[in-house]
């Protein structure tokens, strides 16, 4: 990247919006990276303009570009070598527009998921995204990865929760595709393209979110179950008995739920640690003393069925905060020592045999290890802390089959929420036949022909 380059950088973007040299190296690669970027400069545009006139530079140029948000991905897809430019969203921050009765938000792509919950709350209204790193995390990495979250289950992935976005593509051309309206089938939804593709298709640089009315209630427990078939019996229980309100219903495996309350975890157990499951589940709705009511019926109807073996109610924000917090001590996994932790999606049916299946590959080739389970398993979705106290490559690879393989014959995905990235891009014909990789390649070819954005990310 030689300083004619640079100065035409410099140029668009101005002086304080291009950082170069050992400045670069001050910067951590991601929130879950020891490690600095290894990008030759970084450039932050505050605008899509700049955006356009940034890529439509590095094409002639042939210089390669990887987009950078909040780095909180746990995929690899924000790494970028020497001879690369990164290009970071973080000053891209303002939001645009609130529309209260059309129920949108037009934001730039570099604002913190947890600001635009707290501007849709100021504005009673609600943004149901929601994931560990709300605080760190923007929406253009939301949006790029088509990030999941813990209430998928009612109100989707961020998918569901775009109606419209803009992006530049490769060359430097805007797509202005920034529709407000639900309802609107006029030839082919572009921003499908942009959502999920992880910055290898074009550059998000705004978008139109869907904002939903506010909840005036929230209903919380946590339950104890004995066996995995009264796992998703209850989960059935829920479901049909709020009409499929439920907004959350995360399931704790015992070694999770242990690891994350007992010493030096913050959270102590409010449920005794010998049982098999935990569940976490919610429900939101409008009227606090009826929907209360209703959730607690459920609750002791499940009782009366043998479906709940224990179970702990939050009687107020700070007891709900306290049993979300459990749920999120996802750090503790670094007490394990080298782990890797994984993110797939399977039919629930399959869900039980599938990990038993798994747990047995490694007990056939290691004598300790470690096996962790909890998820979103309501939308298939379970994340596995894997661990055998070495952290070679070759270790990894095998700890990558254990997992990934299995998935194979159930049709199950390498990667339910967290984007492939490098990291499971060897394994991503285990979820995507040829035809439909050669599809993505075509696509690619035809947007970026010069293959300058996020070159080798989800396949080679």
């Amino acid at each position: 990247m030689n300083s004619e380059f640079l100065k035409k950088l410099q140029d668009i973007s101005g002086d304080t919006s291009l950082i170069t040299g050992s400045s670069v190296k001050e910067r951590k690669a991601g929130i879950w990276i020891d490690e600095p970027i290894g990008a030759s400069a970084i450039v932050r545009p505050k605008n899509t303009k700049e955006v356009s006139q940034i890529l439509a530079l590095c094409n002639e140029s042939k210089v390669e570009v990887v987009t950078h948000g909040g780095l909180t991905g746990l995929s690899q897809g924000a790494i970028a070598n020497k001879n690369q430019l990164a290009l970071s969203t973080e000053l891209m921050t303002d939001i645009e527009e609130i529309d209260l009765y059309g129920r949108t938000m037009t934001t730039q792509s570099g604002v913190k998921l947890q600001t635009i919950q707290e501007v849709s709350e100021q504005n009673n209204m609600f943004f149901p995204l929601d994931l560990g790193a709300r605080g760190s995390c923007s929406i253009g990495g939301n949006a790029s990865t088509n990030a999941g979250g813990n209430k998928v289950i009612r109100y989707g992935m961020t998918r569901e929760l775009i109606l419209g976005l803009e992006a530049v593509l490769a060359d430097g051309t805007i797509i202005s595709s920034m529709n407000k309206m639900l309802k609107n089938n006029t030839g082919y939804d572009l921003k499908q393209l942009f959502i999920g593709s992880e910055g290898t298709l074009g550059i998000i640089t705004k978008l139109v979110l869907r904002l939903k009315e506010k909840p005036s209630s929230e209903n919380t427990a946590l339950i104890a179950c004995d066996s995995f078939e009264k796992v998703k019996k209850l989960l059935k229980h829920f479901d049909s008995g709020l009409a499929g309100s439920v907004t959350a219903f995360e399931v704790m495996w015992k070694e999770f739920y242990t690891l994350v309350t007992t010493a030096p975890a913050k959270s102590k157990p409010p449920i005794r640690q010998d049982y098999p499951y935990y569940i976490l589940v919610e429900y939101s709705g409008f009227d606090q003393k009826i929907d209360s009511a209703h959730f607690n019926s459920l609750l002791e109807d499940g009782l009366e069925k043998d479906l709940i073996s224990d179970a702990v109610i939050a009687k107020n924000t700070k007891e709900r905060t306290d049993l979300w917090g459990i749920r999120d001590d996802v750090e503790q996994q670094f007490r394990l020592g080298p782990i890797k932790i994984f993110d797939v999606s399977l039919p629930i049916n399959d869900m039980e045999a599938y990990l038993e299946n798994s747990k047995k590959l490694f007990a056939e080739k290691w004598k300790e290890f470690h096996f962790v389970v909890f998820g979103h398993l309501a939308d298939g979705n379970l994340h596995i802390i894997a661990g055998v106290n070495q952290d070679d490559k070759d270790s990894m690879n095998q700890i990558e089959n254990c997992i990934y393989e299995p998935l194979r014959d159930i049709n199950g995905s390498v990667s339910a929420e967290h984007g492939i990235g490098l990291e499971k891009l060897p394994y991503l014909n285990i979820s995507r036949n040829e035809e439909e990789i050669n599809l993505m390649r075509t696509l690619k070819k035809s947007l970026d022909p010069n293959n300058i954005l996020n070159p080798g990310k989800i396949f080679n």
